[in-house]
C-alpha cells in the first residue's frame, strides 16, 4: 500500500528552546487538504534526549509469526541513553507513548550508553547499537529489548572483544552475519567537530562482521582513518549475500560481499570528490555534505542524511539533520532556520531522480521554534525495515 503517514524523530536541541524532542506525524496522502503537513506532535517527557535513529519492534524477518505487526516504535536517545517506546498501532494518526527505559538501568545493566540504530531480529527481540559506555568513551556493541514487553535483557554479544566504536547495523539470517559499523567517540567529538580529532582514534574506521547466532565478532576491516563508516544496508534480496555501507568523511561507499572462499571481503564502490569551498571548517567539503537547493523560497542547508524509500520504490524521503552540536557547528543556518523533509520522484522504468516542487515539510515553522528533523518511518512498512 502507499504510504499515508510518516514517523519523524525531531529535536529542539542547541537552538536555544528548552523543548523536549518529538515525534512528528506528518500526513504523506497527497489527496488531504493538509498534504505534506505535521499533524501531530509526541512530545517526549524529558529534555535532552536528542532523538536520532528509531525502528520497528517487528520487521519482515520477525513476519512468519503472522501475529507480529508494526505497531510499537522504538526510539533510542543518542545523548540521554533514554528509550521510548510509541504505540502506533491503536491509532496511527495520534501515536502516544506507552513505555520509557531510563539510563541507570541501561548504564547499571549492560554498561552500554549513547544508543543508536534499533532493528527487530528474526526472533522477535530488538536490537539496538550503542556508541559508548556511560562515561562516553567509545565501546560499540549491543543491547536487547524483549520483543513482547520490550523489557532490559542485557547485552547481545557474548563475552568477546567489542568493537572500539559503534554505529549502524543490518543483518541477513539466511547467511547467519551481521554486519555493523563504527561511529565516533562521542566524549571527544560529540560536543564539536575537530578535523584534527581524524589521526587521534576519536573517529571508527572499521566495519564488523559478526556471527549471528553465535553472537561473536568474526572479521573486522580498516577503511582507513578519513573514512567514517555509517550506514549499513543489504541487498533486499534475503538470500543475497552482499551490501553496502558509505563514508561519511571520505565520500566513499564500500561494497561488502561474500567471496569464493566464503569469507567475507570489502571493495571500494563508488568515490565522491570533495568540492573545494571557503568559508567552512575544512578547505575540502565531503559530496555527501553538499546542497545548492532553494525550494518554494526555503534554502536547504547541508545535505541529506535520513532517506527512506517507499515500497513501491518510485518516492524517496530525506531529511538533513545529523546531530545538533555538529549541525550548530557545520551549518549554523540550518539550526537557526530549521530542518526539512524532502521528496524526491524516483523513475523506476527509465531511471532519474528529481526532486518534487509540491512537497516540503519545513519544521522551521515549528510553533516552538525551529527544530531538527531525522529519521523516517512508514506503518505500512518501509524499505530498511
Amino acid at each position: 500500500p502507499r504510504e499515508e503517514v510518516a514517523y519523524v524523530t525531531c529535536t529542539y536541541r542547541e537552538t536555544g528552546i528548552d523543548q523536549p524532542d518529538f515525534l512528528a506525524t506528518i500526513n504523506l496522502n497527497p489527496k488531504s487538504c493538509n498534504y505534506g503537513q505535521v499533524i501531530h506532535h509526541l512530545p517526549m517527557p524529558n529534555l535532552k534526549d536528542e532523538l536520532h535513529s528509531s525502528g520497528w519492534s517487528a520487521g519482515s524477518t520477525c513476519f512468519e509469526d503472522c501475529t507480529r505487526a508494526r505497531k510499537k516504535l522504538i526510539l533510542p536517545s543518542l545523548i540521554s541513553s533514554r528509550v521510548y517506546v510509541v504505540d502506533v498501532g491503536t491509532q496511527s494518526h495520534a501515536p502516544r507513548l506507552c513505555k520509557m527505559i531510563e539510563p541507570v538501568d541501561i548504564f547499571w545493566k549492560c554498561d552500554k550508553g549513547y544508543l543508536n540504530v534499533p532493528h527487530a531480529l528474526p526472533n522477535g527481540d530488538v536490537l539496538i547499537a550503542n556508541m559508548g559506555d556511560p562515561a562516553g568513551n567509545g565501546k560499540g556493541g549491543f543491547i536487547v529489548l524483549d520483543g513482547e514487553s520490550f523489557e532490559l535483557k542485557g547485552n547481545w554479544e557474548k563475552d568477546c572483544e567489542v568493537p572500539p566504536t559503534g554505529h549502524d547495523f543490518w543483518f541477513q539470517p539466511r547467511h547467519n552475519v551481521l554486519i555493523s559499523s563504527a561511529g565516533l567517540v562521542l566524549k571527544r567529538a560529540g560536543p564539536a567537530f575537530n578535523p584534527d580529532d581524524l589521526h587521534k582514534g576519536v573517529f571508527g574506521r572499521r566495519l564488523n562482521v559478526w556471527n549471528l547466532s553465535c553472537r561473536t565478532l568474526i572479521q573486522c576491516f580498516d577503511l582507513g582513518e578519513d573514512s567514517l563508516p555509517f550506514s549499513v544496508r543489504f541487498l533486499h534480496n534475503p538470500d543475497a549475500a552482499k551490501g553496502y555501507v558509505s563514508c561519511a568523511m571520505s565520500g566513499v561507499i564500500y561494497r561488502f560481499f561474500k567471496n569464493e572462499a566464503r569469507c567475507w571481503a570489502v571493495e571500494e564502490a563508488i568515490r565522491i570528490p570533495p568540492k573545494k569551498v571557503r568559508g567552512w571548517i575544512l578547505p575540502e567539503m565531503p559530496g555527501y555534505h553538499c546542497s545548492l537547493l532553494c525550494l518554494q523560497c526555503k534554502r536547504v542547508h547541508g545535505g541529506p542524511y535520513k532517506m527512506q524509500l517507499s515500497l513501491d520504490g518510485k518516492r524517496l524521503y530525506v531529511t538533513n539533520s545529523f546531530c545538533s552540536s555538529w549541525d550548530k557547528q557545520l551549518y549554523p543556518d540550518l539550526v537557526r532556520e530549521g530542518s526539512v523533509m524532502l521528496l524526491i520522484d524516483v523513475d523506476t522504468e527509465n531511471g532519474g531522480l528529481c526532486v518534487n516542487k509540491n512537497f516540503l515539510v519545513d519544521f522551521g515553522k515549528e510553533a516552538c521554534g525551529p527544530a531538527l528533523a531525522r529519521d523516517i518511518h512508514f506503518p505500512c512498512g518501509d524499505s530498511t525495515t
